[in-house]
């Protein structure tokens, strides 16, 4: 039986990707997407979400959710995914509508009405399952787990030491963690060990399909130099098709709301210096070349 799972996601080139890996798995079954503020505002992400599942052909429920953070104002990401949020690339087509119901609304209901417990992909700041937490504390019963991509051990990519989704709504990371919900982290540390090179995106452009074609042009925008520094968002998503792709280790994680310059950071404690309770699973290690087979047969099977 595959897995029912929601994504809460704010595309995003990488959060794109993801989508398309969970699309295209026997293992996954998508409920359920929510959009939340963070690489574009809430309006175009929603949209973005909506024209995808049309490009690729495939009605799921998109609902949406949080313009802003729960206290701070609104960071975006423009520069790393560009105006139209898929690089370059704009997509016409709009075969789907938006739900009528808010994503905390649908999140709670998909939740409650799951005969299975519902696993959450989350690949955006964590402002959406912060109020639902609040909200609803009677879901955390029936979540499995929450799969994130966030975070770091160490360094970040939005201040020296935060990663843009948790950067963006630290109030509400801190609120996820302390919740007690299982939850798996993959951050900085792991997606940067997945560069992507020249020859890795002309594989998927050749792949003779339209998503292909898509998802190369996306990345192209996403290439620097030499390479692409890291894939990010498709981490949660393939940990759950196959977990033996990394290598995880349990730690106590803090959040960092208030600091003068470590808002944001992800206060991992590997050598267990705190002895505070172990209340994430952390991903250190990861085979790159097994989940860019991953990704590419993915968007070989799309249309």
């Amino acid at each position: 039986m595959s897995r029912p799972i929601i994504i809460d996601c704010d595309p995003g080139i990488d959060d794109a990707l993801a989508i398309m890996l969970a699309i295209a798995s026997n293992e996954l079954d998508i409920k359920l997407i929510t959009t939340c503020a963070g690489n574009q505002r809430i309006e175009k992400i929603t949209l973005n979400t909506l024209k995808l599942l049309s490009f690729v052909d495939k009605e799921i429920e998109v609902a949406k959710g949080a313009d802003k953070p729960l206290f701070k104002d609104l960071v975006l990401s423009e520069a790393a995914h560009g105006k139209s949020g898929f690089g370059e690339v704009e997509l016409e087509e709009l075969k789907f509508s938006v739900s009528d119901r808010s994503a905390i609304e649908a999140m709670k209901d998909t939740i409650l009405n799951s005969e299975q417990k519902i696993t959450i992909v989350a690949i955006g700041p964590l402002t959406n399952i912060a109020l639902l937490i609040k909200s609803y504390p009677e879901v955390i019963k029936n979540i499995n787990q929450l799969s994130i991509m966030g975070g770091a051990c160490t360094g970040g990519n939005c201040t020296p030491v935060a990663e843009f989704n948790i950067y963006v709504d630290p109030d509400a990371a801190k609120i996820v963690f302390d919740s007690g919900i299982p939850i798996t982290m993959f951050g900085l540390d792991v997606t940067h060990q997945i560069p992507m090179y020249k020859e890795d995106i002309d594989r998927i452009r050749y792949i003779g399909n339209k998503t292909g074609q898509f998802a190369a042009k996306m990345l192209d925008f996403y290439f620097k130099e030499d390479k692409i520094e890291g894939m990010h968002d498709p981490c949660p998503v393939a940990y759950l098709i196959d977990p033996s792709l990394f290598t995880i280790i349990p730690c106590n994680v803090e959040i960092e709301t208030k600091g003068e310059f470590t808002r944001g950071q992800t206060v991992v404690d590997k050598l267990n210096q705190t002895g505070k309770p172990q209340n994430v699973k952390v991903a250190l290690e990861v085979e790159r070349e097994k989940i860019l087979d991953m990704l590419y047969n993915a968007i070989k099977k799309l249309k």
